[in-house]
């Protein structure tokens, strides 16, 4: 799906959720100028959406245009509003900003309203320097997925600071800190790295890797003799 394509669709599923919802509103949750939802709205009318504007109030879809709901039992949906406050709260940023326009995106799909979803009555305190480790939780994630080698400084449980070029495999929580399991090019071996000892992540120079290493070779490895620097 194409960025454009993914905004109309966030933005058909705003209206259907909200109706009546004023372009202002529109364009501060979906992040772009008041002129681009016109340029948005004239293209879901090219698309076939039946969207119209009520003056005073705002655009509403017409009658009959509706997705059959989303059917989920209210323990289910219990259970996605405290993943989404999990994420939002242990998780990067753009990874948080993408849980609340899932959490939309089902408000729509099973026609409830969000304040139907309990969404205030389940939090999860921040227990850590979220600005810091959360800017390393999304670099780390998009250079898993993007199978790329990261440049990082780190400093171990004796403060002694080390500086290595990692190929990171995957993240895990420990119900209070996060570490990176990675394939480290300075001692040729897998391990474990805290994200809140990490003081700067970069991306860096490709570096190759043994042909043995993967995720499930580390996990293999690890479960076995698990080593965090």
């Amino acid at each position: 799906m194409t960025h454009k394509s993914d905004r109309l669709f966030q933005l058909t599923n705003l209206i259907r959720a909200r109706q009546p919802v004023s372009t202002n509103e529109l364009a501060e949750e979906i992040g772009v100028s008041i002129r681009t939802i016109y340029r948005y709205i004239d293209d879901l009318s090219v698309l076939g959406i039946p969207v119209y504007h009520e003056h005073g109030q705002g655009y509403r879809l017409h009658d009959g245009y509706e997705l059959a709901p989303l059917s989920l039992t209210q323990e289910e949906l219990d259970a996605l509003v405290t993943g989404v406050r999990l994420v939002q709260s242990w998780t990067g940023d753009r990874l948080s900003l993408s849980a609340q326009t899932l959490l939309h995106k089902i408000q729509a799909a099973s026609q409830k309203n969000l304040n139907d979803l309990n969404f205030k009555n389940v939090e999860a305190p921040i227990l850590f320097d979220r600005q810091q480790d959360a800017s390393h939780w999304d670099t780390i994630r998009l250079a898993i997925r993007k199978a790329q080698t990261l440049y990082i400084h780190y400093n171990d449980k004796r403060q002694q600071h080390t500086e290595r070029p990692i190929h990171p495999l995957n993240l895990s929580f420990w119900g209070s800190k996060w570490t990176v399991g990675t394939w480290c090019h300075l001692r040729q071996n897998y391990r474990d790295f805290r994200l809140d000892r990490i003081t700067s992540v970069i991306p860096s120079t490709q570096k190759p890797l043994p042909a043995h290493v993967n995720l499930a070779n580390y996990i293999q490895v690890m479960t076995q003799i698990p080593v965090r620097d």
